[in-house]
């Protein structure tokens, strides 16, 4: 007998849903958006959007000017409890400095989410993107080489799953874009123990990462090295800065199984 969809069981509160719907709807595109906008961006009803967005203003989470509305400071505290309740950032922050130091390049880790990967930790040495990356960040986790080393690991009926619910769009002329050519990325990836990007997300960027485990062998977070695009990049990401990735990733795990740290969260959520 075919399971119940939980958005149809009587422990699914939609009004929460419909609230929190409205609050990922604003974005760098849509910062002060107005209510039609948002009914038309969320494919809710005005009456609904309006009843979200006064409730959110009520708790403080949204303000308004005129027409328009906007996201206050107080979203944060949202992703800082998160952050602060991750704890692997405080493990892995000072191989993290040391990484960027002794490369003198751009060093990121990220988390699965949902479609995407989010950086939870980052040292910028130079922007190497059009769009800022910092903490809570959002890149499309099948063109990021942070999102394939943590795919990678993914059990195939749970791949199977997250690929099914993905719309591959082509960011540059060799952005991988479709289901099988990124299996068979994935399967490179869990091969070599690395994943390497260049120019998939923008043409002037190259990125190399490798996964990051708990102590159960799970991996929980990746690790990654940014760096400016040229014709001599991937080999150098290979042959210079790998070595000094895997040191840290190597410090990282360390520090994990000394702490006896275990994701006590789900941190890879493959469903969004």
């Amino acid at each position: 007998m075919a399971s119940t969809p939980f958005e149809e069981s009587a422990d699914y509160v939609q009004s929460l849903a419909r609230g929190l719907r409205v609050l990922r709807a604003f974005d760098r595109e849509l910062a002060s958006p107005s209510l039609s906008e948002l009914a038309e961006r969320t494919q809710l009803s005005r009456a609904v959007v309006r009843r979200s967005l006064l409730t959110l203003q009520h708790l403080g989470y949204v303000g308004s000017r005129g027409r328009s509305f906007f996201l206050t400071p107080r979203v944060l505290e949202l992703g800082y409890s998160y952050l602060t309740s991750l704890d692997l950032t405080e493990l892995a922050q000072q191989s993290l400095e040391q990484l960027s130091q002794r490369v003198g390049e751009s060093c990121s880790m990220a988390v699965l989410d949902g479609s995407d990967i989010v950086y939870v930790l980052r040292v910028p040495v130079r922007r190497v993107m059009s769009v800022a990356l910092g903490v809570g960040a959002r890149l499309p986790a099948f063109a990021a080489s942070m999102g394939r080393v943590i795919l990678a690991d993914l059990p195939e009926a749970e791949l199977a799953a997250w690929l099914r619910g993905q719309k591959f769009r082509a960011y540059t002329p060799q952005t991988i874009r479709t289901a099988s050519a990124l299996k068979a990325e994935l399967q490179r990836v869990r091969e070599q123990g690395y994943a390497l990007t260049s120019r998939e997300l923008e043409p002037g960027l190259c990125s190399i990462a490798v996964p990051i485990r708990a102590g159960d062998g799970r991996v929980v977070a990746a690790l990654n090295i940014g760096m400016p695009y040229s014709d001599e990049a991937p080999a150098r990401a290979v042959k210079q800065m790998l070595p000094a990735l895997h040191e840290a990733q190597h410090a990282i795990e360390q520090a994990i199984r000394h702490r006896g740290w275990l994701p006590h969260m789900a941190m890879r959520s493959v469903y969004d």
